[in-house]
């Protein structure tokens, strides 16, 4: 894992698929730290940490090519972030995924996160478009966070 140089263009064709606003994806990255995983000199995964206090940091957009999931890369960038984010003196570690995201939100309970919370309408209030995943309207963001102390 590294982080993205000032000069690369970042991966928006990985971005995207965490986050299909590619405005609100500008405006995190312009804050956030952005970190790749590479296979071959290749762009693979891809995750962007912002901190959200002085002991928080939250994993704000998460993807991996979807040729190669399921071969340990999204873990693998999990860990880094843990590790970023407790280099950087967090305790806590958080991510959010829409409700609609079935198979996020196994993953992110298999790598050790626990639900904390949800915000009911997050995605209709903050993404001008519905969105559909796994024939479920994505409108809550379930929350969910990690002790990393």
């Amino acid at each position: 894992m590294r982080n993205l140089l000032k000069h690369e263009a970042p991966p928006f064709d990985l971005l995207l698929l965490a986050d299909p606003s590619r405005e609100l994806v500008d405006q995190y990255l312009a804050y956030g730290e952005c970190r790749i995983a590479e296979v071959e000199g290749k762009i693979v995964g891809v995750y962007v940490l912002v901190k959200l206090g002085d002991s928080k940091m939250e994993i704000i957009n998460i993807a991996v090519d979807a040729s190669i999931q399921g071969r340990g890369i999204g873990k693998k960038l999990i860990n880094d972030a843990i590790q970023t984010a407790r280099m950087l003196g967090c305790k806590s570690l958080e991510v959010g995924t829409g409700n609609s995201s079935i198979s996020q939100l196994g993953f992110y309970q298999k790598c050790g996160f626990r639900i904390d919370g949800v915000i009911q309408d997050f995605f209709l209030d903050h993404y001008e478009e519905e969105i559909f995943e796994n024939g479920i309207q994505c409108r809550d963001m379930v929350r969910f966070s990690m002790d990393i102390s």
